[in-house]
């Protein structure tokens, strides 16, 4: 589990490929603030932009370590495969943090595609276009992990595309994360709210024609 709340910036340092078809993954190498692997050990988990990977490897005296990434990984995440390519890191949570953020789960619901990214007064707009599977899960004031980051959604505009949601970004996020280098038409991954996914599925379960009670004998 992830809180939303990055704790380094990383780069994307390698990318090798773990076999010759497109059913084959990638090995990533990625270099990391100085210091930031003190704590971590083999098969710890850290999200990129998100995305909950696996640590294979570890170089601290290089702070290096290397991720493995499935196909299937690869084809429902965005920004994860490209050389010198920056990405959020985040720590998996221990039970004695604080949570920050939001509950997150590292795992990616869908890619958007920035439509809009400009600075407003002292601050800066983002506005992302999320698929239309993702509406139902998107509200004024909800959550939503942008990258790996999360952010307050600020207004939602729902079309036949999509839905868009507008989130304000504070001088301190734009430093700080990897947000700041996004532009119009980047990709970027997604994670809705836990409990907006949990409710979904009581409103789907609670739809059901309730089955017969057994005859009490």
């Amino acid at each position: 589990m992830f809180t939303g709340i990055i704790t380094g910036v990383g780069r994307i340092a390698a990318v090798h490929d773990l076999g010759s078809s497109s059913f084959h993954g990638k090995r990533l190498g990625i270099t990391t603030p100085a210091g930031y692997l003190d704590d971590v050990g083999l098969g710890d988990s850290i999200a990129l932009n998100g995305a909950c990977m696996t640590v294979t490897s570890l170089d601290p005296a290089q702070h290096l370590f290397t991720i493995d990434i499935s196909a299937e990984s690869l084809d429902k995440t965005a920004g994860l495969a490209e050389p010198g390519g920056q990405v959020n890191l985040e720590k998996a949570l221990r039970a004695s943090d604080r949570l920050g953020g939001h509950i997150v789960s590292g795992h990616v619901d869908g890619i958007g595609i920035v439509s809009h990214f400009a600075p407003v007064g002292e601050s800066w707009q983002l506005r992302v276009l999320a698929p239309p599977s993702l509406a139902r899960f998107l509200a004024y004031k909800g959550s939503i992990t942008v990258n790996g980051v999360s952010l307050t959604v600020n207004r939602v505009t729902d079309s036949a595309d999509g839905s868009e949601i507008s989130i304000n970004l504070i001088p301190h996020t734009v430093e700080n994360t990897a947000l700041g280098s996004l532009q119009t038409g980047s990709r970027v991954n997604l994670e809705i709210d836990t409990v907006a996914r949990y409710v979904e599925r009581m409103l789907q379960a609670g739809a059901l024609p309730s089955s017969p009670k057994d005859p009490t004998p």
